[in-house]
C-alpha cells in the first residue's frame, strides 16, 4: 500500500512537472520570462509543491529543473528553490482553491506597475470573464501593486494582509518594476489568467499612451 502511494505521488509529480515545463516554454515564446526570470509551482495532493529550481531558464526547462518542497517551501531533495517560493506558499494558504502559481516578468505588467500609483482597477472588459466567478463584462477586478522588496517574508506578509482585509476576490498582483503573480486551480487555468492579465495590462498601458 505504501509503495503504491509513493508511486502515485511520483506519477503526480511527473505530471505537474511536465505541465510546468510546457508553461515555461509557452511563456518564453510570448516574451514573458526573459533570461532566467520568473518562477512556477504546482500543488500536489499531499500538500507538497513542485517548483522550478532557482536560476533556471524558463524557456529551456526540463523535468529535471522541477524540484519538490514541503508546504513551508523547504527543499525535499537538497536543491535550492527560488527565494520567492515563500510567495507561492502564501498564495496557497491564502486561496485554498489554488493548485498552480505562475510568476512571469512581462513587459506590460512591469511598465504598468512602475507607472500606476496604486491598485489597478480593471473594469468593463469582456476578458474579465476569463477569471472564475465572473460572467459579465460589467465587472471590476482589482490588482494590487506591492513595492518590490528583497525581504520576501515581509512582502509575503503584505500580500497576506491584502488578501485577508479585502473582501473582493483577488486573481493576481503586481510587484513594482518586477512582474506579476497569478494562480488557478490547475496549471492550465493559471496560464489562462496569465494571458488574460497580460492582454488587460496592455490595454491599460495603451490607454495611458493615447490618453496621457
Amino acid at each position: 500500500m505504501i509503495g503504491q502511494k509513493l508511486m502515485g505521488m511520483s506519477e503526480e509529480f511527473e505530471q505537474r512537472a511536465a505541465e510546468l515545463v510546457d508553461a515555461g516554454r509557452a511563456l518564453y515564446m510570448q516574451g514573458m520570462v526573459p533570461a532566467t526570470s520568473g518562477n512556477f509551482s504546482a500543488k500536489l495532493s499531499d500538500g507538497t509543491l513542485a517548483v522550478t529550481v532557482s536560476g533556471r531558464h524558463k524557456g529551456r526547462l526540463t523535468p529535471a529543473d522541477i524540484m519538490r518542497v514541503d508546504a513551508e517551501g523547504r527543499s525535499l531533495d537538497g536543491r535550492r528553490p527560488s527565494a520567492e517560493t515563500r510567495l507561492h506558499v502564501q498564495i496557497y494558504r491564502g486561496d485554498q482553491t489554488a493548485r498552480a502559481v505562475l510568476h512571469p516578468h512581462s513587459i506590460h505588467a512591469t511598465l504598468l506597475s512602475k507607472h500606476h500609483p496604486g491598485p489597478v482597477k480593471l473594469q468593463d472588459y469582456e476578458l474579465l470573464k476569463a477569471f472564475p466567478g465572473i460572467d459579465t463584462h460589467r465587472s471590476r477586478v482589482t490588482v494590487p501593486v506591492f513595492e518590490n522588496d528583497q525581504d520576501i517574508s515581509r512582502l509575503a506578509g503584505q500580500v497576506d494582509r491584502w488578501m485577508t482585509e479585502n473582501a473582493d476576490p483577488i486573481f493576481g498582483y503586481l510587484i513594482r518594476g518586477h512582474g506579476f503573480y497569478t494562480w488557478g486551480d490547475s496549471v492550465e487555468s493559471a496560464m489562462r489568467h496569465v494571458e488574460a492579465f497580460e492582454f488587460l495590462f496592455e490595454c491599460e498601458m495603451r490607454m495611458r499612451y493615447f490618453n496621457p
